[in-house]
């Protein structure tokens, strides 16, 4: 077994960051943790890592935490902001300032890999999947600002061995956004769908996500190369609903609210977010994402050059996350 394998994994309090810290730590690897200094550890706490709360925008502290790795794993990332800048700042200029500082001290680093979003490629039709060959077309700013994010880190792999992984919707044990999806059917026996017209989605549990992104950085051949880890298969809201169903052993009521209703909401809470000093986290731009009819991946890539199969089914993976909810109040 190669000792002493140090990875640095930034967002590592968030909800994808502490589940890849967790899988690290069970293949031996020595982790190093960047946050901030205001940062909640709820999800690092008696767990065998360092702490760095330089945040991403001091180098000198970023020095001293990337000089020796042997992998970064940037998981770090805003999903809203108020504008442009923000989205600019928290996923471009971040990666910048860590790649920057790799090429500084660590250049022979075994692996960076950069964590986008499926949003960077933008919706699909129905029949179809987009996959890593396509033009991208993100259709808000944050997908726009994630493929900035990759593009400039595509500028960097002439210099450095660095792979991207593109994300669907992501759910399990620890997550706030889906969470209010299983809330909702708990507490109200309400099941909501948006629109009246078939819509699908890849999505993925937690646990297989983290296993495709360490997959990408220990895998030669996924050097430079940018990968879709998602689901083999793609639902409706429908199937989701039922599966769902099935877990809680009890049914609910399904509504289906309109497309302009959602921007409505949106748009509502877009203005009042104008008062506050945090962005909405349901906006306009959000409710574009959820309109749309398709948002499903081809993971071939993924299965031919990483070996790269779900350990879970949809099932059990909603059982053991809506258990997690449960045994922890939650729900």
């Amino acid at each position: 077994m190669e000792e002493n394998r140090i990875s640095v994994v930034t967002g590592a309090n968030g909800f994808v960051g502490s589940h890849l810290v967790d899988y690290l730590l069970e293949k031996n690897h020595k982790v190093r943790c960047i946050v901030r200094k205001s940062s909640n550890l709820r999800w690092l706490e008696n767990k065998n890592v360092e702490i760095y709360d330089c945040g991403l925008f001091d180098k000198n502290g970023l020095k001293n935490v990337l000089k020796d790795a042997n992998y970064l794993f940037h998981v770090a990332g805003v999903v809203k902001a108020k504008n442009e800048e923000g989205y600019r700042k928290g996923n471009v200029e971040t990666t910048k300032n860590l790649l920057d500082v790799i090429l500084d001290v660590n250049p022979k680093i075994k692996r960076v890999v950069i964590v986008s979003s499926q949003t960077a490629a933008g919706p699909n039709k129905l029949g179809e999947h987009v996959n890593e060959e396509i033009e991208p077309h993100p259709i808000t700013r944050y997908g726009k600002s994630k493929l900035e994010q990759e593009n400039l880190a595509r500028s960097y792999m002439d210099k450095i061995p660095i792979t991207i992984v593109r994300a669907p919707a992501v759910f399990g044990e620890r997550d706030t956004e889906i969470y209010l999806v299983f809330r909702t059917y708990k507490k109200m026996r309400l099941m909501t769908l948006i629109g009246f017209n078939r819509k699908e989605l890849s999505l993925i549990y937690v646990k297989d996500l983290v296993k495709g992104i360490y997959l990408s950085a220990v895998i030669d051949k996924a050097v430079n190369e940018t990968y879709f880890i998602g689901s083999e298969k793609q639902y409706t809201w429908t199937e989701i609903g039922d599966i769902i169903s099935k877990v809680f052993g009890k049914k609910a009521l399904t509504l289906r609210i309109p497309h302009s209703i959602v921007f409505m909401v949106a748009a509502v809470a877009q203005f009042f977010s104008y008062f506050s000093k945090n962005a909405a986290t349901f906006n306009i731009e959000k409710a574009k994402d959820f309109v749309q009819e398709a948002w499903t991946m081809e993971i071939s890539k993924a299965k031919k050059d990483l070996n790269f199969r779900e350990d879970y089914t949809l099932e059990e993976a909603l059982s053991n996350t809506i258990s997690w909810y449960r045994d922890n109040k939650w729900l």
